[in-house]
């Protein structure tokens, strides 16, 4: 007799909900740097049937009608229906598989000891996502605090936020900071920050007087990358000396990959800038972001060598992206570089002081 194939297998079990399995999904996409229409869907989704509650949820998956739910496409109902059902979606499944595994084979120890993260971007200027859910992530990763880091105005291509927007954006996070401290954030904080263009004669694209109502300001070149390198040197060194600056970001500018192609790094007098970050203790960041990977090696013994300190940053638009902090301790442990030269190993307390100079 034939032999009696064997029945199908049982679903796996998942009972974190159909919300979590959105999110999860969203997570494992953006930390894998999919395209943004990919994830724009399931933040969508999880973000349209959160305030109708388990029931209504349930109700709608039971019926059939989940795509009838505004923000629902067939695609997310399958992710729905299966969760509320108690069983793993298979999209979720699939990407457990293939975009969990660890981004590197090194940088965990270093990893451990980050408390934070003080460079990050919301739907406010050019990131993807809401401020709560960026935070949120941000809670779900162990960080003790997050930085948001929304651009300045000159920078209209990503939307930088002119003194009024920052203002209000600066009222959301008090909000946000408020609700987190009455329900689940524990001892989270997002701080309140900026990054801010370095003008082309070295000054900041932002008023005083907004500046001063920050806790984290990161200054970056955005325009003009290609300068010569003597006047180069020039604008980044008045950056650095502004006693408002705290963190230089990517300082090359350059990409090494990507979808936006490659670029390459500005030329300046390293030495020169990272003796003026030295001397006024602005820290040298290690933008984590696959794409960038600045400062370059032969930058980054230079500026440990010169006494800076650093700031390890996802530079994240998207939440998965906050999970890119890795990729920058593997290159500062590679680098010998001391936990504590780095900004965000600090306690809270500490980095605010010296953010405060």
């Amino acid at each position: 007799m034939p032999d009696t194939p064997d029945p199908p297998a049982a679903p796996a079990s998942y009972d974190a909900g159909p919300v979590a399995a959105l999110r999860r999904i969203a997570f494992l996409l953006e930390r894998h740097r999919e395209d943004t229409y990919k994830v724009k869907a399931f933040r969508g989704a999880a973000a349209a049937i959160l305030p109708l509650g388990d029931d209504a949820v349930a109700q709608a998956a039971e019926a059939g009608t989940l795509v009838a739910l505004p923000g629902v496409g067939a695609s997310t109902a399958k992710v729905i229906a299966a969760a509320v059902r108690g069983e793993m979606p298979e999209r979720l499944a699939q990407l457990e598989r293939t975009h969990a595994a660890p981004l590197t084979a090194g940088g965990a120890t270093l990893r451990a000891a980050l408390r934070g993260d003080c460079h990050s971007h919301s739907d406010w200027s050019d990131g993807g996502s809401p401020i709560e859910e960026m935070a949120m992530t941000a809670i779900e990763l162990g960080h003790d605090y997050l930085v948001l880091t929304d651009h300045s105005p000159r920078l209209k291509v990503a939307r930088g936020l002119s003194a009024e927007r920052l203002q209000r954006q600066l009222g959301v996070v008090e909000a946000v900071n408020e609700h987190l401290r009455s329900g689940a954030g524990g001892g989270f904080t997002l701080l309140k920050g900026i990054e801010v263009d370095i003008l082309d004669d070295g000054s900041l694209d932002q008023s005083d007087e907004m500046l001063d109502r920050l806790d984290v300001r990161v200054a970056s070149v955005h325009s003009k990358l290609a300068m010569d390198a003597a006047p180069m040197t020039r604008r980044m060194v008045a950056a650095v000396r502004n006693p408002r600056t705290t963190v230089l970001g990517h300082c090359t500018g350059r990409m090494v990959t990507g979808s936006r192609g490659t670029r390459a790094p500005s030329q300046f007098d390293a030495r020169a800038v990272f003796e003026a970050c030295a001397e006024h203790d602005v820290a040298v960041e290690i933008n984590a972001r696959p794409e960038r990977c600045d400062p370059p090696d032969e930058l980054l013994a230079q500026a440990r060598d010169a006494g800076c300190v650093f700031s390890i940053d996802s530079d994240a638009h998207a939440p998965g992206q906050l999970d890119f902090l890795v990729l920058g301790c593997e290159r500062a442990e590679a680098a010998g570089i001391d936990a504590d030269r780095i900004v965000n190993t600090w306690p809270k307390d500490r980095l605010l002081d010296w953010a405060r100079k």
